[in-house]
Parts: C-alpha cells; structure tokens; sequence
C-alpha cells in the first residue's frame, strides 16, 4: 500500500548516494518480496539504473585475475537481485531488454574460478536471465538469441555448481521451448550438437555419481523438445544417451511421474 511506497521511495533514493549504497542494496534486495511495484520504482527513479550498473561494471576488474571476495559478491548480488526484480515485472521486462541490460551480466557468466564468490555470482546472474525466460516472451528469446547466451550457458552446464547446472539447463530449456529457439539450435549440425554433446556428457556424470531429480528433468525436457524437431530427431536415434534407454535412472525417477512420461515420451519419438 501507500504506506510501502513511502517507506520504499527514500531508500531507492539512497541508491544513488555512494555512501548509503551498500546498506540500501541490503535493504532493498530482503525487501524486494514484499514491494510489488519496486520493478517499475527502481526503473523511473533518476539515477537509480545508473547505480545498479556502475555496482556491476565495479566488479569487473576483480574478475580476472580471479580476486572477487565474498563481501563483494555479496554485494553486488544483492544489486542483481534488484535488477532480478526489474526483469521480471511486465511493465519494465521490455524496457530492461532494450537497454540491453542482460548483457552486463555476461563477463559474470563467463568467469571460471570454482571460488564460492565466484559459485554464488553466476548463479545469481543465471538467476536473472533465468527471471526473464520464464515468462515465455518471444521477445525475450529473440533478445537472447541475439547474444551468446547458450555458449555461455552450455559452459555452465558442464563445469558449474549442481545448482548452477540447474538454472542454466533451464534456460536452455526454456530457448528450446519457444519456436523461434529450437529452430535456431536445430539449424546447423554445429549448434545441434554442441547442444547435445553437453547434455549427453551431463547425463554420463549423473549416471556416474547420484543423480539430481530437477536436473535430469530439465536435461530430459530438453531431449523431449529437440525430438520436436525432424532433423534432430533422426541425429538423437544415434545420440541420444544408453543410459536414458536403459534403467540407469528408474530409481531416481521412481516417484516423478512426469519425468518418467517425458523419457516414455522421448524413447516412443
């Protein structure tokens, strides 16, 4: 209510004021919950966008060589968690697209260090792009297509965090549902298969060690919408994994009636 807005405004005015930052991102990133409207505050409010940004671009020399500490991810997530916000809410997803803000993100996607700083701001950065893609706007994927989201995400998807591997195959996922995305990856033999071989490789290592429900889902509804696709539906008779043809996973998928369809599914196309 009205009471909310007042009690928002000041703080989101603060941003912009140097020494209140830090405590205000704080502030505003636990709060960010309980404001419905602090998307299109955030937005409209002078100077407020610049700020979030320069907390970004601050952190790009600590990137490589690898110096970030946690006080500093910490920071500058809860900056993303702001811009998380502003992604998601319909009256500024456009605007936060045309300002090509997804963009400031990706030097974090692309870093390598195994560092828990480093862990917890890629996540947080898959976070936001991952805010943009659930809300299947074909703009959104154009948007993303544009970029080079699915290298950085396939990256991911091999070497991150199980959590990371996660977020980042849903995006994938989330391209591949929406028209214009599985035609982009079916394309060319090259952007097939670089898709495959990472989703492949992922399901030899889940194979290998305990397997993670959500993540072999996401993997599984991935290969479910390729065999969407004439063409990779007759490269996955070759290359879809033996271990999604055999038992390997019917524990780990006894109680998921919807994994388990999904692979009937795949395995009938």
């Amino acid at each position: 209510g009205a009471q909310g807005v007042d009690e928002l405004l000041p703080l989101v005015m603060n941003l912009t004021n140097p020494e209140q930052r830090e405590g205000v991102l704080l502030e505003l990133s636990k709060k960010r919950e309980s404001f419905s409207d602090l998307a299109p505050i955030l937005w409209h409010t002078y100077g407020t966008v610049a700020a979030l940004l320069q907390e970004i671009v601050s952190i790009y020399p600590l990137l490589s060589p690898p110096t970030l500490t946690a006080h500093a991810s910490n920071r500058v997530c809860n900056a993303l968690a702001l811009l998380q916000c502003v992604a998601s809410h319909p009256d500024t997803r456009g605007l936060f697209l045309s300002a090509h803000v997804p963009l400031y993100l990706y030097p974090f996607l692309n870093t390598q260090s195994k560092s828990r700083p480093f862990e917890y701001l890629r996540l947080t950065s898959l976070g936001v792009i991952g805010a943009l893609v659930k809300m299947d706007d074909a703009d959104v994927i154009n948007f993303l297509l544009q970029t080079e989201i699915i290298p950085l995400c396939l990256r991911i998807m091999e070497t991150g965090s199980e959590l990371s591997k996660t977020v980042a195959t849903f995006i994938v996922q989330k391209i591949l549902l929406d028209e214009i995305g599985l035609s982009y990856v079916c394309a060319t033999a090259e952007r097939f298969y670089a898709v495959g071989a990472v989703l492949g490789s992922m399901i030899a290592s889940l194979a290998a060690g305990a397997p993670s429900v959500r993540l072999l889902k996401h993997i599984v509804r991935c290969y479910l919408r390729l065999s969407d696709n004439a063409r990779a539906r007759e490269a996955l008779r070759q290359c879809l994994p033996g271990a999604l043809r055999d038992e390997t996973f019917a524990g780990a998928l006894r109680d998921d009636a919807t994994v388990k369809k999904w692979l009937g599914q795949l395995l009938g196309a």
